[in-house]
């Protein structure tokens, strides 16, 4: 039996309290070389060898226990980190039946407690007990990874759904070109998405025998985006209008009218070129955000506005006002009993490098969080994965007083630092005048896909769909082929997973279908 394996650390380590270090400093950590000196003999029956490539050792009989003390591995932390990795080799001819084995044991120094096993099996798994939690096992006739959280094995590396690639499955062609789509059910109803189109209106489709078709259309100015949202048992849409009628510039909300099954106007809002509406609850209480972008044509520094429901007149009135800069996104997220409000500030005028802020809600209004220098930020989208709690940004240019401009820039992830309470940077992707983020999980994998939109001379460019793989973060997985894109959404039907991509620089909307497979 050969057997080898290494321990992969990442730099989150749990309750240390030095400084931390870059996961490009925490290297892989080969064990082996901790019990077995280069080039000799451990003991009897028990040999250094290469087998096609892999360095190993060798059990030329029973199996004899390895150990060495663990705390030479950790020289910056007493602590075992919170996430790491165990890439272990094992060639064996056979495992016997009814026999299981531990391959690593992780103790506890003072009690000799087990605190992490590896076990291997051939057979059915046994009872998974408290006395067993964090224990993984493999077993050779499952084909799959277990672990024990005390009362369940749960499956790690089983057969699950994976993303294959990524299909063409029906072209939209809108009444103009789409700034922005909103994809929302109404129970008993249906599957719907909202289109906002430059000119001649927007559209609502409905999903009807694997496709959207035209189902309601409005008349709107330069709309730039949709929100659906809910109150109670209502359903409504709110367009983002960023022109007007020539006496007056609105935005509008609409009610959905069950007797009719069509959206029918309802209250109407001053906006200033209105770029996102963003619609939350908060303690039962319904809010609309419009994220106001300037006012006349140079006015960039204005108000964006937080409208709450009242249920006695049954319409939404102003509740604060929040100084923004170009303001092109509101994004709402709560994390535990907190709930916050980011917005992406694009331009103040003079430059595309300010800040974005995020807002916290104390007492009845939101104040100020942190504060994020953006790039012409146009998205947010906030996402998590476990327990770690992200937002990306996407930047969209690079203008500041020389006037020079550039489009190929950096956009963002950040991640919430439990500790010092504050997002800080997690990742830097470059993009090509980023206008959109879209998070997405396929089975147990995680994505962001990136909607790239010009490079400073096309803008035919492949936006990018990103797979999360933990300690290597977000890594590119597929390229998808757009023109000017500017939005991307993602939905689930009956029949499967789509994305939805729109176009600024066409009258043409993508509906692509996520193929799968099962992965073993």
């Amino acid at each position: 039996m050969l057997l080898h394996f290494r321990l992969l650390l990442c730099c989150i380590i749990s309750g240390c309290s030095a400084l931390w270090r870059p996961c490009t400093d925490l290297l892989p950590l080969d064990l082996l070389r901790r019990v077995v000196p280069a080039g000799g003999v451990y003991q009897s029956r028990v040999r250094l060898v290469q087998s096609q490539g892999s360095r190993g050792v060798k059990f030329t009989g029973p199996p004899q226990a390895l150990s060495f003390p663990a705390a030479p591995l950790f020289t910056n932390c007493n602590y075992f980190p919170a996430e790491f990795s165990i890439v272990v080799t094992l060639k064996i001819p056979q495992l016997p039946p009814n026999k299981d084995e531990y391959i690593f044991t992780l103790l506890d120094g003072g009690s000799d407690r087990l605190l992490l096993g590896l076990r291997l099996t051939r057979d059915k798994l046994p009872l998974c007990r408290v006395s067993e939690v964090g224990q993984l096992w493999f077993s050779t006739e499952k084909k799959g990874l277990f672990l024990c959280d005390g009362s369940m094995w749960i499956t790690m590396l089983q057969e699950r759904e994976r993303l294959d690639y990524v299909e063409e499955h029906q072209d939209l062609f809108t009444t103009s070109e789409t700034f922005d789509i909103e994809v929302f059910s109404i129970p008993s109803v249906g599957l719907f998405m909202a289109t906002a189109n430059r000119d001649l209106g927007s559209t609502v489709y409905r999903w009807t025998n694997g496709r959207f078709e035209r189902y309601q259309d409005f008349s709107t100015h330069d709309a730039q985006a949709w929100k659906f949202f809910t109150v109670g048992r209502e359903s409504f849409l709110v367009v983002a209008n960023s022109g007007g009628d020539g006496v007056e510039e609105v935005s509008v909300v609409y009610r959905w009218s069950n007797r009719t099954l069509r959206f029918v106007a309802y209250q109407k809002l001053n906006t200033h070129s209105a770029r996102d509406w963003e619609a939350f609850h908060i303690q039962g209480e319904a809010f609309l955000a419009v994220a106001n972008h300037r006012q006349g044509e140079m006015n960039h520094n204005i108000e964006s506005v937080i409208y709450k429901w009242n249920p006695n007149t049954r319409k939404f009135e102003v509740n604060q006002t929040i100084a923004t800069s170009g303001a092109y996104d509101w994004e709402f997220f709560t994390i535990g009993p907190y709930h916050f409000l980011v917005v992406a500030n694009t331009f103040n005028g003079k430059s595309t490098v300010i800040n974005s802020t995020i807002y916290i809600w104390l007492g009845g209004s939101f104040r100020i969080f942190q504060s994020i220098l953006t790039t012409g930020a146009i998205d947010w989208e906030m996402f998590q994965i476990g327990n770690r709690f992200f937002l990306a940004v996407a930047n969209s240019q690079r203008l500041d007083n020389t006037g020079s401009i550039q489009y190929n820039i950096n956009s963002t992830i950040y991640e919430l630092n439990m500790t010092s309470q504050t997002f800080i940077k997690f990742q830097d992707i470059t993009t090509s005048s980023a206008l959109d983020w879209e998070f997405f999980t396929v089975g147990d994998d995680k994505f962001l896909v990136v909607a790239n939109s010009y490079d400073g001379n096309s803008y035919s460019l492949n936006s990018v769909i990103y797979r999360w793989q933990g300690y290597e973060r977000f890594v590119p997985v597929h390229t998808l082929s757009t023109n000017g894109c500017r939005d991307w959404e993602f939905f689930t039907s009956s029949d499967g997973s789509y994305l939805i991509s729109s176009s600024a620089r066409q009258a043409l909307s993508k509906i692509l279908k996520l193929r799968t497979y099962r992965q073993h």
